[in-house]
């Protein structure tokens, strides 16, 4: 057994598929079904069920997979702490962030980091907050950013900070008839068409608890999961739009309009609860305020 064959077990055990675990971990389909059959020869257990549809763990299959995560975790750990004693930093910082992430510059942030530890592989991965909370959860996220509505307390199994609080305005095209107010209420907007994110993400309940404390139904007629998709369907006039100041102020072709009792957005940083010594230097470029860890 060898850390390299629990490497290809985990990828097709993510993956449900032989050919898109080899190409995750840049090998031949053969050489990755080849080691991972010389595994189950070497427990005396399959560890997949194979079918042309669908690939899936059997109950050996399952037993050794947190297992092999904490077996790759702490190989990781061994060289993270080698090269700290160096002084040095290297290794992998995975991050995940929401596509609307502007109370924290991001990307300054890690050039800053990496000019500090060139040493370190960056691997950004852009989500929803539930998806990117997930992937903490499955250890495949060091640091993500997520936003969530007053009060959500998702992220609190995790050391986590507050990185900032705003509300949601309207957005619409220049020659909508609501662009001519100045200020738009919950009531005008439940009229209108809507694009919104999917039903159940955390930046569909910002909205949703808002319409819902106002007593409102609101006709919801395109839900998308990205911020360009979302405000493309607003510039083709499609449907009106909601999402944070910060990011209607970047927006170019659009117009945005205050609401009488917005709602309202909170973005956090949350990360594992022992860090790896890059995602500790990482989170020492944060500001520290309302850090709860």
């Amino acid at each position: 057994m060898n850390l390299k064959q629990l490497t290809y077990v985990l990828a097709v055990a993510e993956t449900k598929n032989f050919t898109r675990a080899a190409a995750q971990c840049h090998v031949v389909q053969s050489a990755l079904s080849h080691q991972i059959a010389k595994l189950e020869e070497e427990l005396g257990q399959p560890l997949f069920i194979r079918n042309q549809r669908q690939v899936s763990l059997t109950q050996a299959g399952l037993a050794i997979i947190e297992p092999a995560k904490a077996m790759l975790a702490a190989k990781q750990a061994l060289i993270d702490a080698v090269h700290a004693s160096q002084d040095e930093v290297a290794g992998l910082l995975a991050l995940g962030t929401i596509s609307t992430l502007n109370s924290l510059d991001l990307v300054t942030v890690l050039s800053q980091f990496h000019a500090q530890h060139p040493k370190v592989s960056n691997r950004l991965h852009m989500g929803m907050s539930g998806q990117l909370l997930e992937d903490l959860r499955q250890q495949k996220a060091d640091i993500v950013f997520i936003g969530v509505p007053p009060g959500d307390q998702s992220m609190m199994p995790w050391p986590h900070q507050l990185l900032g609080t705003e509300e949601l305005v309207a957005i619409m095209a220049p020659n909508h008839p609501l662009a001519q107010k100045t200020t738009l209420s919950l009531a005008s907007l439940s009229q209108q068409p809507l694009v919104d994110y999917p039903l159940g993400s955390s930046a569909r309940r910002q909205t949703d608890q808002a319409f819902e404390k106002a007593g409102l139904k609101r006709q919801v007629h395109f839900e998308i999961d990205h911020i360009d998709w979302l405000t493309q369907a607003v510039a083709n006039q499609l449907a009106l739009g909601m999402v944070p100041l910060s990011t209607a102020q970047t927006l170019t072709g659009l117009v945005y309009r205050p609401i009488l009792e917005a709602p309202q957005r909170q973005t956090y940083a949350v990360w594992q609860p022992n860090p790896s010594p890059a995602a500790q230097r990482f989170l020492a470029l944060l500001p520290r305020d309302n850090a709860t860890l």
